[in-house]
């Protein structure tokens, strides 16, 4: 079980445990093809930061990129760019591929892709490679506390 099992767990989030076959550079193309789903519906946990000291979370759909202007718009600073992967795995405490947003090593704020919440149930990671968690996207703003953000590209 994994760290963000177990805040799933600890807080009462109804959720369901999907496995695949990791694949290396794969992605969420990769998992919705093998676990026949929208990859739409398959949210990425993407760490972004406009200095290495003030890292934050990015929840986007699989089939989406984040557009790094419109993120810095967002939180009203002049730049932001996507973390190295060994300070993303520094700050979260997962590797790269298995990052998800609970659980953490470090608190982070996180941003959500506003269009997210329109979806019925998501799968995001559950903490390893190869396992997503299918849940209500409510729950990443009531157990995550995300703000709903526009940064879509």
């Amino acid at each position: 079980m994994t760290h963000a099992i177990r805040v799933l767990e600890s807080r009462g989030v109804e959720h369901i445990l999907r496995e695949y076959r990791y694949v290396e550079h794969g992605g969420t193309a990769e998992a919705s093809r093998q676990l026949g789903v929208d990859e739409h519906a398959v949210v990425k946990t993407l760490v972004f930061a406009e200095t290495p000291k003030a890292p934050v979370l990015v929840l986007m759909h699989g089939d989406c990129e984040v557009s790094a202007k419109a993120l810095a718009r967002a939180l009203g600073v002049k730049a932001m760019a996507p973390c190295v992967p060994q300070l993303a795995e520094r700050v979260t405490g997962y590797q790269v591929g298995g990052i998800s947003p609970f659980g953490t090593r470090q608190t982070l704020p996180t941003y959500l892709e506003a269009t997210v919440l329109d979806l019925p149930r998501i799968l995001i990671n559950g903490g390893r490679r190869g396992l997503l968690v299918e849940i209500a996207p409510s729950v990443l703003v009531d157990v995550l506390g995300a703000v709903p953000v526009r940064v879509g590209a």
